[in-house]
């Protein structure tokens, strides 16, 4: 596993095959740090989102997936995973004359599936970003076939990291641990967060207020933990006095098996993940 943190630009022209939220995440953040609009091309079918992202980015839009994918070295499959075998046949024959490198954004898709809908022998890399990539706050695991060159692995790399911080994975295998983990992860931060603020209400905290303290709260710790350089244990040691308020709310977290519970709804979601991929294949 490696983390590799990338301020350049692709040195190739990239293809978006579908054109919804995270594709729009990743066209921003890279329009922000410098890449040609004309260098960006969208295949969409749906014509109002094609509008708005040639009117906001004025990026190059087609509605017919083969004709982006003409223009460009690197592919971004961001498609829905139940059609994503249907689009790959479409695009086999452009694959086998272009050997772009092709980067899926789908759930539940493995690298092997995509490059034998293909038609084979295609550089791949499958990643898993989160939806804090919509505000350039994500975190994406990457994993490349051994087709991929040092080049194209950079390139994703450096597609991937204008949404945040990428994470790259050794054995595919793992991939499944890093949507359990951060793919499915923001929602588990968010039943957290509604958790307390239910339970702030029925302290007799004013709504406002309730909804305040929790976000912000959340939002504050998780700068800590970026931030302070610590453990996640060692920065929970420091505020949770003996005998005090904290030690008595951890107590009864642990008391109900908290580490249990996370531990057992984090394998539930990476087998489904696994499932999934059974199931598209």
């Amino acid at each position: 596993m490696s983390t590799t943190p990338h301020t350049e630009l692709p040195d190739t022209d990239i293809a978006f095959i579908g054109g919804g939220n995270m594709a729009r995440s990743l066209i921003a953040g890279l329009v922000r740090r410098g890449m040609p609009a004309a260098r960006l091309h969208v295949a969409e079918p749906v014509a109002a989102l094609r509008e708005a992202l040639q009117q906001d980015f004025a990026v190059n839009t087609y509605d017919q997936a083969a004709q982006a994918a003409s223009k460009a070295g690197l592919w971004l499959m961001a498609v829905k995973p139940q059609v994503m075998r249907e689009v790959c046949a479409s695009l086999a024959n452009a694959a086998a004359a272009q050997q772009p490198v092709v980067v899926s954004i789908a759930a539940g898709i493995t690298a092997g599936q995509l490059e034998r809908w293909l038609g084979g022998n295609q550089a791949v890399v499958r990643a898993m970003p989160n939806t804090p990539a919509l505000l350039g706050a994500g975190v994406t695991g990457l994993f490349a076939n051994a087709r991929v060159t040092p080049a194209q692995r950079a390139q994703a790399d450096q597609v991937l990291s204008s949404a945040g911080r990428t994470v790259w994975i050794d054995d595919e295998a793992q991939m499944d641990a890093v949507t359990a983990v951060s793919g499915s992860g923001p929602a588990y931060v968010f039943l957290l967060a509604e958790a307390m603020e239910a339970a702030a209400l029925a302290q007799g905290l004013p709504a406002d207020a309730a909804r305040t303290l929790v976000l912000d709260t959340v939002l504050g710790a998780a700068r800590m933990l970026t931030e302070a350089g610590e453990a996640p244990a060692e920065l929970r040691r420091r505020v949770t006095s003996p005998n005090g308020t904290t030690q008595a709310a951890i107590e009864t977290f642990q008391a109900g098996g908290l580490e249990a519970l996370t531990a057992r709804a984090i394998d539930a979601a990476a087998r489904r993940g696994g499932e999934l991929s059974a199931a598209n294949d």
